[in-house]
């Protein structure tokens, strides 16, 4: 009687001790990643101060460079990208363009694609080890389109193909461009995941202000720009500077993409919004890699810390 007694109560102190070394739950979120060129590179930032804060993501909904990144933090090789990414100088970036002047676009996008290719390699979407939808724009019927089937880089391109400077990509017959058209922050196609909290980084946020320095170095920048005629005109103290055709064409998107965000977002609400300037760079710049990470790292973490204020015990 007694060696039953010991028995039972070593197994109650087993499973005791058991639950105790069972790490606590970590939150799940679903995450809206943005459009926004290379001021995309900051959603990495943001995905690694989530992840650092102890969450879980167990969807992603992207457009444009949000389907990217997105879709590669989902085949578990963000970190390569990531590397790749910043070592980027701007030759580095011209390289990588494949000009064309046929198909509907000034840039093909293979070469940048199968670059990605060779580093990610390439998935069935519904393979991947947690949800992801990539959103494009249907040119032809005028309506988004959810991509959360097949090859991920037709989604990722279909997704990224800006009008006039990528062609349009074919999925199914279908002519597919940038989700940033009707969607730019993809809040939509994440309403019925089962996650705790559903997160949206937005890369539409209110333009932060223009200092005298910050203004003299992008004239700089631009006076030694490669592509005279496609990126801003020379400028100097006595000239003003005019912008060429992509920087117009950029700033035009992020107008029209800003607006669009802020009625998407009043209409479905995500649990937190971490927001990022919409002039922190031009969507082109992916050679400032690095300090568009850390950029969106330290917004993540404002965001959150501003949240847990609003919310006290919500996250224990």
């Amino acid at each position: 009687m007694q060696d039953l007694h010991f028995a039972f109560t070593r197994m109650s102190s087993l499973a005791i001790d058991d639950h105790a070394s069972t790490p606590p739950r970590r939150p799940t979120v679903a995450l809206a990643l943005g459009a926004g060129g290379a001021k995309g590179l900051a959603h990495i930032g943001a995905i690694e101060e989530l992840e650092r804060q102890g969450f879980e993501i167990i969807a992603i909904a992207g457009c444009s460079m949000g389907a990217l990144i997105g879709g590669i933090y989902a085949t578990g090789k963000l970190d390569v990208y990531r590397d790749w990414v910043t070592t980027l100088a701007r030759l580095d970036v011209l390289r990588l363009v494949d000009w064309t002047f046929r198909g509907g676009g000034l840039i093909k996008g293979d070469k940048i694609i199968d670059t990605l290719l060779e580093m990610i390699g390439d998935a069935r979407i519904e393979d991947l080890p947690l949800s992801f939808t990539a959103v494009a724009t249907d040119i032809d019927r005028e309506r988004e389109l959810w991509l959360s089937r097949g090859s991920l880089f037709d989604a990722i391109r279909a997704s990224i193909a800006i009008p006039t400077v990528f062609r349009p990509h074919h999925v199914d017959g279908r002519r597919l461009v940038d989700g940033g058209l009707l969607n730019p922050v993809p809040v939509t196609p994440l309403i019925r995941e089962a996650a705790d909290y559903l997160v949206a980084v937005s890369l539409d946020g209110p333009p932060q202000p223009a200092t005298p320095e910050t203004l003299e170095a992008d004239g700089v920048q631009r006076r030694r720009g490669l592509l005279h005629r496609l990126l801003p005109h020379a400028s100097g103290p006595d000239k003003p500077h005019e912008p060429g055709m992509l920087e117009l064409l950029g700033r035009s998107m992020d107008l029209m993409q800003a607006n669009l965000s802020r009625l998407r977002l009043a209409a479905y609400e995500p649990d937190l919004l971490i927001q990022l300037p919409r002039n922190v760079s031009t969507a082109y710049e992916f050679y400032r890699a690095k300090e568009l990470i850390e950029l969106g790292r330290e917004q993540a973490r404002k965001a959150l810390e501003g949240w847990k204020e609003r919310h006290p015990g919500q996250l224990s």
